[in-house]
């Protein structure tokens, strides 16, 4: 079937998309841009991926039966365990893809930003598998908030930049590893994390991680006798689990898309970062895409509990999914992340990541069938952010008690 909400050749997902880069970049991109199809279409690419997403990264993923959560909510409710893959995340599926194509460009050197660090570990990991070169850029205040994934990076061998302009988070440790990027274009390959940034990055992305719903087709037909859900449930901040959950079902019509972004203090006020609901047709770290901007195009600070969702735009693929009704995307607050967070905990006996809490947290905004079919991608472990969860607990109300 066609893919309407695609990528199409000039790079562009409806008015969204491109490769808005500096002149320096400008042939670094469009070699990406020239190979990239052939070389994860070759069968040297993916008979090496498909080994080390199953033997490293140990997939398949489990999609488990939340039997608790599902009597609670009333539906058949399926969790896609993305927490479950080596680095305790779906970042490493993206980083295995293009440490594989950096290496097939002959690039001798990795940079790559990260917000929750779970993309920073995840390809700190992969270049010490390939014995490459790594360099990450993470704000200051993330650094702070994510000190064990920062360590966990440094034990890996890669040198943690803190970036220290603007608010000192995601979004400016992007805009550091783009500086990088100018400086060293022959030798540097960016891995970047998520489906946003110049043309081909988000297409890039978006097929490293459908692997997600890849399997999600096949361990449906398992489980339930037909390879598609009714709902498809995923947290969004640039997009890449988000991309990877609904990859094969962009166009089945039957499939129910609810993203869930990061409201912060409540989408209406100055403390989000829920750019779907927010943000305006701009210009962000290469790309076309929604972004939260002043009358003056100028990048507002995004603010949420989650590091990983902590960005002023969202990919490109998205925001075309969403101003054409594909995706209903949901503004989720930091006390309702933090509950149900705690409720995944105490029902189920998974701790999940903030990030994925926001996605869990869509559940109780939505009324479903009894034998509604719903898959939820857990996209990473909680182990992170613990300290966060006990700083916060009293924002989980009957769960915060002890």
């Amino acid at each position: 079937m066609e893919k309407t909400y695609n990528v199409d050749e000039n790079g562009y997902y409806g008015e969204f998309g491109g490769a808005y880069v500096p002149e320096i970049l400008y042939a670094t991109v469009e070699q990406l841009r020239s190979s990239y199809r052939d070389i994860i279409a070759s069968e040297e690419f993916k008979t090496e991926f498909r080994s080390l997403l199953k033997d490293y990264a140990g997939r398949p993923s489990p999609l488990y039966f939340a039997r608790r959560l599902s009597e609670h909510y009333g539906c058949r409710l399926y969790l896609k365990r993305e927490d479950l893959n080596h680095t305790g995340a779906h970042k490493i599926n993206n980083t295995i893809g293009q440490i594989l194509l950096a290496r097939k460009m002959g690039k001798t050197r990795i940079i790559a930003e990260t917000g929750a660090g779970q993309h920073g570990v995840a390809t700190a990991t992969v270049c010490a598998l390939m014995g490459m070169q790594c360099e990450i850029f993470m704000g200051a205040t993330d650094v702070e908030r994510q000190h064990t994934n920062v360590e966990r990076m440094k034990m890996l061998g890669a040198k943690v930049n803190p970036v220290r302009t603007g608010n000192m988070t995601l979004s400016d440790a992007c805009s550091e590893a783009i500086r990088d990027w100018c400086q060293h274009p022959s030798d540097t390959y960016y891995l970047v994390g998520s489906t946003m940034g110049p043309h081909p990055y988000p297409d890039l992305v978006a097929r490293m991680q459908s692997v997600i719903s890849e399997e999600i087709k096949w361990q449906l037909q398992e489980k339930e006798g037909r390879d598609y859900p009714d709902t498809l449930i995923a947290c969004i901040g640039g997009g890449s689990n988000a991309a990877g959950t609904i990859y094969h079902y962009m166009d089945d019509e039957r499939v129910k898309i609810v993203l869930a972004e990061a409201g912060g203090h409540g989408w209406q006020t100055d403390h989000t970062a829920a750019t779907i609901h927010k943000g305006s047709t701009g210009i962000l770290h290469g790309a076309k895409m929604l972004v939260m901007q002043n009358e003056d195009g100028q990048i507002e600070e995004a603010f949420t509990i989650s590091a990983g969702l902590d960005y002023p735009g969202v990919g490109p693929m998205h925001c075309h999914m969403a101003k054409s009704g594909r995706t209903n995307v949901l503004s989720i607050n930091d006390d309702e992340a933090i509950r149900a967070g705690y409720e995944l905990t105490r029902m189920e006996g998974i701790i999940p990541a903030i990030e994925s809490a926001h996605a869990l947290a869509v559940l109780p905004k939505l009324e479903f069938r009894k034998d509604e079919v719903v898959v939820l991608t857990v996209s990473g472990r909680g182990d992170k952010d613990v300290e966060t969860y006990l700083k916060n607990k009293s924002m989980a109300g009957e769960y915060g008690n002890f």
